[in-house]
């Protein structure tokens, strides 16, 4: 959902960390909203806390004027009771969600004939633990709305060419049948393309391997892939449409495809792709105003995406399509974050307060994005070209009406006394707030160098030359989608390094550090040394872009040869590191080293959190680490980097074990380690305080393994 542009100006940053003894680590409770700040140091401690979230027809041109609703205000109407036009009511069903009129020439929608109006907001399953949907979706209700809407990640749903994936936190179908439950409507947004700041848009990785083929067009190749897609999703999605007696009341084509624009057939093949599988509902484009005469279909319903509300916007929209009821798809009510672009992003509540009651003033249906955002758990985060590639913060709280912790917010009651101002009948009560604990300290006592581990992973593949991560012929031949990936090649003189690495990468001899690869810098000096020696180099994807046409080009790892003082090198042994669920479980088996002081190369951690019997939700903070991921049961909390703004890991309470836990935090830009103890912090808007968690925590214990992953102590801030 990203556009180019200006963004709009980070929060103020809040500083006040104290600095952190050596010892045991600490947690507590922290407001959510102070989880981001400018940029956090490092030093050569290894620390993290766990702290929890307090919250929180067509008409003629002559007749534009008449028929644009930003032209003149609709007569005022009584408020609006719909408790009859709801999932659960709404028994006899025909013609499902349409466009009416009134004598006036005001355009509106219709549901089986009766007048409506899309009050929606986006939640997206894949980005929030399945046992809290209900909740989300119950407060997304207590709001005041009536719709929900949700992207649907092909990337996430077929990881590996044919191999589907819907169960668990992807289970769309239960995410729909729950939003029915509650008495909401529903509007799917399958793609194939979504953005959504998630890796590539959400196109699966393994479509880079054929560097011909050109994704978003009606490309021979990408087309049967998507093609075979639809075969598996759209029957999954037609037994929950409107007229089947479901929820499902709208579809979106593609999404802001005006601004790609590289084939006038994709659109409409994506239509009939989806007509002809069974889908009867309404069908919608999506698009920011300039670029919606390039992304609209002839007999598609064209929305808008947009932040604030222009009065030329019903013009653009009658433009393309005539007297039709407007639709803003994606009313931005905050925005996303990226590494190092400063503090978190905020949104003037009032600017959103004049904008949602212009919408309602001129009977414009909306849709919040996002109502609530989530996190970008594991791997799953995209990127964006900002001068430089910048990767999408793990934390897609996008100052949301929830937080990520799916808090109340301030903005979230503004919109509910707006909706609530115009239902004749009361809204619900409020849901409880989802509860927050307190943990007492934690102790670090064992490691294990990278190089140690290597042997749990999955058998290396040997080659002559290197290739990307989507061109390594694992995974049933679809590559390695996100993750780390390792390669050596003896060599026998040192030298000038070339080569071309994305993102991220660290080059070691051996397993000392020599320097660091990235899209602007090609070249690292290796130094003389006797003999032959193992160079190995360590390339992260941190994210490949979710916007424009340099999507098509977007393989990680090395994508070039290597070559030392001119000459190509040949000969790799190739690691992926992606992090998958059996590593760890192989890990376990692993013998530990106790930690008798610093350890300057890359490295797991382990210790241990004692918590309560009934484990609620908390964040880990880790100021005193550089670079990283975190995983607790074999699950990826996602991406930490001290240069911020995100300075804490969302860890959802459901996820931890009334038994032993284990927590895995890899930190491979980062420093050795000693045990650490490590002071905590009770936060607020506007304070910070020390406070001793011993103090706090009066439960039984409950053991949680926490591993970490430290490399080195670049400096990466540097690079940039």
């Amino acid at each position: 959902m990203w556009t180019p542009g200006p963004r709009a100006a980070f929060g103020a940053a809040e500083s006040g960390w104290s600095s952190a003894r050596r010892g045991v680590l600490s947690l507590s409770i922290m407001g959510f909203r102070h989880f981001l700040s400018r940029c956090l140091s490092w030093s050569r401690i290894l620390a993290i806390f766990f702290l929890p979230f307090i919250s929180s027809g067509l008409a003629s041109p002559s007749k534009l004027r008449e028929t644009v609703p930003s032209q003149t205000a609709q007569p005022l109407e009584p408020r609006y009771n719909w408790s009859h036009l709801t999932p659960l009511e709404l028994k006899n069903r025909s013609v499902g969600l349409g466009t009416g009129s009134t004598v006036t020439g005001h355009a509106h929608f219709t549901l089986d004939g009766h007048k409506f109006r899309i009050l929606g907001g986006s939640i997206h399953y894949f980005r929030v633990p399945r046992e809290y949907w209900r909740d989300r979706l119950l407060k997304l209700k207590a709001c005041g709305l009536n719709t929900v809407t949700t992207y649907i990640p092909w990337n996430l749903h077929e990881p590996e060419r044919g191999k589907f994936e819907f169960s668990g936190n992807l289970d769309l179908e239960a995410f729909v049948l729950m939003a029915w439950e509650m008495g909401l409507w529903v509007i799917l947004r399958p793609g194939p393309y979504i953005c959504a700041e998630i890796d590539l848009g959400g196109l699966p990785s393994w479509l880079l391997q054929d560097y011909k083929s050109r994704m978003r067009t009606t490309d021979k190749g990408f087309v049967e892939a998507v093609d075979r897609y639809f075969d598996h999703l759209v029957p999954r999605m037609a037994p929950l449409q409107y007229r089947q007696g479901g929820p499902v009341i709208a579809f979106q084509v593609e999404n802001e495809y005006g601004a790609f624009n590289m084939d006038k057939h994709y659109m409409p093949y994506l239509q009939e792709a989806l007509l002809k599988r069974g889908v009867v509902e309404l069908l919608l484009t999506s698009d920011v105003p300039t670029e919606l005469p390039k992304g609209y279909i002839k007999g598609v319903l064209a929305t808008i995406n947009m932040r604030k509300y222009f009065k030329d916007i019903p013009k653009r929209l009658y433009r393309v399509q005539g007297n039709k009821p407007i639709l803003i798809m994606e009313y931005w009510i905050g925005w996303f974050d990226c590494w190092g672009l400063g503090p978190h992003q905020f949104t003037n509540i009032r600017d959103v307060e004049r904008t949602v009651s212009q919408f309602i003033k001129y009977n414009i249906s909306f849709n919040a994005y996002m109502f609530h955002g989530g996190t970008n758990f594991g791997f799953m985060n995209g990127a964006v070209l900002n001068g430089i590639h910048r990767s999408v913060v793990t934390s897609y709280d996008y100052d949301a009406a929830l937080t990520e912790a799916g808090d109340y917010t301030e903005k979230y009651f503004i919109l509910r006394k707006i909706l609530g101002s115009i239902s004749e009948i009361p809204l619900l009560p409020l849901p409880d707030p989802t509860p927050k604990s307190v943990y007492p300290d934690v102790s670090l006592f064992h490691y294990l160098p990278l190089w140690e581990v290597l042997q749990y992973l999955h058998a290396p593949v040997k080659m002559s030359v290197p290739v990307s991560m989507e061109n390594l012929p694992i995974n049933n031949g679809s590559g390695q989608s996100f993750g780390l990936i390792l390669y050596e090649t003896p060599i026998c003189s040192g030298g000038c390094l070339h080569a071309h690495a994305e993102d991220m990468a660290q080059v070691f001899l051996n397993d000392s550090v020599l320097g660091i690869l990235n899209e602007n810098i090609r070249n690292v000096h290796i130094p003389a040394f006797k003999g032959c020696q193992l160079l190995r180099i360590l390339v992260e994807n941190q994210g490949r872009l979710v916007f424009r046409q340099k999507m098509l080009y977007e393989r990680k790892g090395l994508t070039d040869s290597v070559s030392l003082n001119k000459v190509t090198l040949k000969g790799y042994t190739i690691y992926s590191l992606d992090m998958k669920m059996d590593f760890f479980d192989r890990l376990r088996s692993a013998t530990w080293r106790p930690i008798t002081g610093s350890y300057e190369g890359p490295a797991f951690y382990r210790g241990t959190l004692r918590a309560g019997p009934s484990p609620k939700d908390t964040f880990l903070s880790l100021p005193d680490w550089n670079y990283g991921f975190v995983f607790i049961n074999g699950r990826n909390l996602g991406r930490y980097w001290s240069i911020g703004p995100q300075k804490t890991l969302y860890l959802p309470g459901v996820w931890l074990h009334q038994e032993d836990n284990e927590a895995i935090a890899e930190s491979w830009i980062g420093s050795g380690a000693n045990r650490t103890r490590i002071g905590a912090h009770m936060g607020c808007r506007h304070c910070r305080q020390r406070i001793n968690l011993q103090h706090h925590s009066t439960s039984p214990n409950l053991k949680v393994c926490i591993i970490f992953l430290a490399i080195v102590k670049t400096d990466l801030a540097s690079t940039f």
